[in-house]
């Protein structure tokens, strides 16, 4: 994706950035809580 793009010239780049650096924060943390759960449940469930 181009910045020059004149059909994105509306966009703010920086908030873009920031909600999808937030969004790999949650996904990251979501993903080793997730993986954190299974390891217990398998651990004590068997």
């Amino acid at each position: 994706m181009a910045i020059n793009d004149p059909a994105a010239s509306g966009m703010d780049y920086n908030e873009h950035e920031r909600t999808y650096g937030r969004f790999i924060v949650f996904v990251k943390w979501s993903t080793i809580a997730v993986t954190a759960l299974l390891v217990v449940m398998a651990l004590t469930l068997i």
